[in-house]
């Protein structure tokens, strides 16, 4: 259900449920089914204390609490007028991300820290290409039209196909610069060669920020690929594991940058596991269980930027500093 104390709330998500989204702060709806015992519906909030201002123009809503802010874009491809040698969704992401990066930078707060992009009919075609790669181009030029790198100091994020709706992008940004953190097994992402598109993904592998007396770890959705290529095509529980292990891989890496006297650990993490099959359920579960059995997860039923992709993970974690 939706929190009893909206004036706590800077933002949040709501997945499948049908409740009524009218809240004063900018809520993501995520339009896929959540598989398991949360399948009629789930919340998520960020909560912060202390004064907040809010505001709204066109399909951008944010509210910023002291120096935290939450803010959610959605673009309508279809109201857009396409210009000549880009796609509809192009122009959308590109639009979303100039919009994202004015409002950070009217509000003194330029650093992202975390996004997540859902957008329809991820896999399919559009003038020729496949909508994932077209999404990939419309980021990149948003974040190059504002002056960002598309390389390095970028934030971490996910991208998933959902079942309709706008291209919905909702954002976690900063006062200070995000720490972005690689995987050793993997290629970066935005290093990935032209075979996967002609602009490479614009994402760290994950990145640790310090609000104020904390260090937050955001790890961006995670997948069973090895260097840059999938493993295990067509095998939903080898991918779970070999995604886990990618996960590990990443925590190890944050764990050596990290500034809390604790570690971070797999299994003290909150995951949201999205699975292509809602067949492979079962499965997947059962891997996590063995592998992080005290692990907060909740599993949505959603499209991975690949076709050959059965699943992907996304976790984050917060520790005193």
């Amino acid at each position: 259900m939706p929190p009893a104390d909206a004036r706590a709330v800077l933002g949040g998500f709501v997945l499948a449920a049908a409740h009524d989204l009218a809240a004063d702060w900018p809520c993501q709806r995520v339009r896929a089914p959540v598989l398991g015992e949360h399948r009629a519906g789930w919340w998520e909030t960020w909560q912060a204390t202390g004064p907040s201002t809010s505001g709204s123009a066109g399909g951008l809503r944010w509210r910023r609490v002291g120096d935290l802010l939450f803010g959610l874009v959605e673009v309508d491809e279809s109201a857009l007028d396409c210009r000549p040698g880009a796609s509809r969704l192009e122009q959308a992401a590109e639009h979303a991300y100039q919009q994202l990066f004015a409002l950070l930078d009217s509000q003194g707060l330029p650093h992202l820290w975390r996004v997540w992009n859902y957008l329809p009919d991820i896999h399919g075609q559009e003038a020729g290409l496949e909508r994932y790669r077209r999404f990939n181009m419309g980021r990149a030029r948003g974040f190059e039209s504002a002056a960002r790198s598309v390389v390095g100091r970028v934030p971490a994020a996910c991208a998933l196909g959902v079942c309709g709706g706008p291209l919905s992008v909702a954002f976690l940004a900063g006062p200070t610069a995000a720490v972005p953190i690689e995987n050793p097994r993997q290629v970066s992402a935005f290093r990935y060669p032209p075979q996967y598109g002609p602009r490479s993904p614009t994402f760290a592998r994950a990145a640790l920020v310090h609000p104020p007396g904390q260090e937050w770890l955001f790890i961006s959705g995670t997948a069973s690929i090895v260097g840059h290529e999938t493993v295990h095509p067509g095998d939903a529980a080898a991918q779970c594991r070999e995604t886990v292990d990618n996960l590990e891989a990443v925590i190890a890496q944050a764990n050596a940058r990290r500034r809390a006297r604790q570690s971070f650990r797999l299994d003290r993490l909150g995951l949201r596991v999205y699975i292509r099959h809602a067949g492979d359920l079962a499965a997947v579960r059962q891997v996590l269980g063995e592998r992080c059995p005290d692990a907060s997860l909740l599993c949505v039923q959603a499209d991975v930027c690949r076709e050959d992709l059965l699943v992907e993970i996304e976790a984050w974690g917060a520790l005193p500093c």
